[in-house]
């Protein structure tokens, strides 16, 4: 699985190294730091990999989701779609224009021109049921209540 391994492409940027707006107000740049936090503990991206595997229909490849998505953009655009509360006409906005969010997304100098069509967002992120949220969630609240708690030793 793609998402698990180190290796980059040329012109990709690692998401630990993706630069994220801190003084921006705006919600997409707080939520990508959420994102971003969760994928470079790699216990709890261990964990968020596993939950959406189990999440995905028996005829969808594990590796890959559907066409033009992996488990990781998935991912991305399902927790801003909802975190947004944004319908997929915004999303595709977002995935095709944002510069931050295409980094989330895996997306480096060489991919300049790959577009995310509608149906593709549609299709892909529809994986994502609410028992899949749910599951999901969990880790994020787990991954929150450790987080805090490491805060709260280190005061």
């Amino acid at each position: 699985m793609r998402e698990l391994k180190s290796e980059m492409r040329l012109g990709e940027i690692d998401i630990s190294q993706i630069k994220i707006d801190a003084k921006s107000r705006d919600d997409i740049p707080q939520i990508l730091r959420g994102i971003q936090y969760l994928y470079t503990d790699v216990e709890i991206r261990k964990r968020l990999f596993t939950a959406l595997e189990k999440a995905m229909p028996a005829d969808v490849d594990k590796s890959n989701g559907r066409p033009g998505m992996t488990l990781w953009r998935i991912f991305v655009l399902g927790v801003l779609r909802l975190n947004l509360n944004c319908d997929y006409d915004r999303l595709q906005s977002l995935a095709n224009n944002y510069k931050t969010v295409r980094e989330m997304l895996g997306h480096g100098i060489f991919d300049e021109d790959y577009y995310y069509e509608l149906q593709t967002l549609k299709d892909n992120v529809r994986l994502l049921t609410p028992e899949a949220l749910i599951a999901l969630n969990e880790v994020v609240v787990d991954s929150g209540h450790k987080l805090v708690k490491k805060k709260l030793r280190i005061s």
